[in-house]
């Protein structure tokens, strides 16, 4: 067959061209390139476009290497299914379109791009995401690894969701971003103990990172019911829906510190999280049942995996929250007998003697307006430092 005669037909058919090839005339004079190939012992028809847009060197190129494809046991047809591989950049809008409905503040939503755009799309926003390699992260982070560590942390962190919502959808086979690169990165410098509570501005962010945590859902969520309540980990770990009285939680004497039995008003959030809490129950009393150990609390390690698994671990400890609500407290101007009350803190002497009532009301207003700070209605909010 010759440029010329593929012009020229104009009859409804199937005409030959040899090796597999065929030009297709549909009845309506459209023409289009097919071949017709055995492949796994079933003759198969693939299509190869219209003789508008592929030429019969393109269409003979592409039935040759069909042919090649099939003779080694592959499957052109499985191949052309294939998606398309997407960029960084293109998966990285993906990614943030699928993590966006867990981000309550709005500026996680805009510091999780500006993150990647400021520090990793010159080196990766173009590349296929199958053909990113450790060596590419390595040039994104090793410059700011030791130099800039929280943001280190942090764009690492984004990029490894990136890759993950790759592996997903079946973009890549393995993350680059992933622990395979911990002993390449520099050792970061030590944090300095203050740093182990985070400031109180920056707990709503650290609330929605945790929402980003690719540890179990119960320890998400055992994790963001501590933040509301400012309980104690042991308190929250081993909490159980018998404690649980409407908005009221109980914790009788024997899980306290004090030994005296401690009532914790739940704001609207923090029923919130036991609502979702509910539908994981293991069928035991827990609140917060470990994956893992069925009718067992979750483990001693688990919530600080959460800070690990999203960076904070190196600024925070989980005991550390309790330390950012008491700031949040003393630098709003809230009572501080309240705020001690609210930590179920001991208060000893005159002072102790005096206050003999546990200031229910008083601080059900309180951790009221904590969730209303930790929701962004009721004061300023920073992002955590870049």
């Amino acid at each position: 067959m010759t440029v010329k005669k593929v012009r020229a037909i104009n009859q409804p058919g199937l005409y030959g061209d040899g090796n597999t090839l065929y030009l297709r005339v549909a009845p309506g004079g459209s023409k289009q390139w097919v071949q017709r190939l055995t492949i796994h012992g079933k003759r198969r028809d693939i299509g190869l476009g219209g003789c508008s847009w592929v030429t019969l060197a393109e269409a003979r190129d592409a039935a040759y290497e069909n042919r090649r494809l099939a003779r080694r046991g592959g499957d052109p047809l499985a191949v052309k299914r294939r998606p398309k591989i997407p960029t960084f950049r293109e998966a990285a809008q993906h990614t943030y379109k699928a993590l966006r409905p867990r981000w309550r503040n709005e500026k996680v939503a805009i510091n999780w791009m500006q993150q990647l755009k400021r520090h990793a799309m010159a080196r990766l926003g173009d590349l296929p995401v199958d053909r990113i390699g450790r060596e590419d992260v390595l040039a994104v982070l090793t410059p700011i690894w030791t130099s800039k560590p929280e943001t280190g942390r942090r764009v690492r962190r984004n990029i490894r969701a990136t890759l993950k919502w790759c592996q997903a959808h079946g973009f890549v086979t393995f993350n680059a971003a992933g622990e395979g690169i911990d002993g390449a990165l520099p050792r970061m410098p030590a944090v300095k103990a203050h740093f182990r509570a985070l400031p109180y501005s920056e707990i709503p962010e650290a609330l929605d990172i945790v929402e980003s945590s690719t540890a179990s859902r119960v320890a998400n969520l055992a994790l963001r019911f501590l933040i509301f309540t400012a309980a104690r980990t042991g308190e929250v770990r081993g909490a159980m829906w018998s404690e649980i009285h409407g908005d009221v939680w109980k914790i009788p004497g024997e899980r306290m510190k004090a030994g005296v039995e401690h009532r914790v008003p739940l704001s609207a959030t923090a029923l919130d999280v036991l609502e979702q809490a509910r539908t994981l129950r293991d069928g035991s009393a827990l609140v917060f049942p470990s994956p893992i150990r069925r009718g067992r609390p979750l483990s001693n390690m688990t919530l600080t995996k959460v800070l690990r698994d999203t960076g904070l671990a190196e600024r925070a400890t989980v005991h550390g929250f309790r330390s950012s609500f008491r700031d949040w407290c003393a630098e709003t101007g809230k009572a501080r007998e309240v705020a001690e009350a609210a930590l179920a803190h001991t208060v000893g002497g005159v002072e102790g003697a005096y206050f003999r009532s546990d200031l229910f009301e008083r601080r059900r207003r309180l951790m009221d307006a904590w969730a209303a700070f930790l929701a962004g209605t009721d004061a300023k909010v920073v992002a955590l430092p870049r």
